[in-house]
């Protein structure tokens, strides 16, 4: 039951950061289409900076994990968000 809750916690960070994206396109983005502020993004060099942003809501599901004490959980949401902070550390250095 350990590794199934770890990958709902994965996944549920997963979502999470998805939706905090395309929450951090919209309100940067000024109204446009989300995928003219990704382009765009990429194109100005800081679509790290807006994956980054997209992250906060894995903060909000973190502690909502905790809270409810599924430790598991938790721990995908944390282990999808130091993949995503390597990603775009990554991604930066290239």
């Amino acid at each position: 039951m350990n590794k199934k809750d770890i990958f709902i916690g994965m996944l549920v960070g997963l979502i999470a950061n998805t939706i905090g994206l395309f929450f951090a396109a919209n309100l940067l983005g000024q109204g446009d289409d989300f995928m003219n502020v990704i382009k765009a993004a990429s194109q100005e060099g800081f679509l790290g900076k807006l994956i980054s942003l997209g992250a906060i809501l894995n903060l909000l599901a973190f502690f909502i994990f905790i809270k409810k004490r599924q430790d598991y959980r938790a721990r995908g949401v944390l282990l999808i968000t130091v993949f995503i902070a390597v990603f775009t550390f990554v991604f930066k250095l290239f």
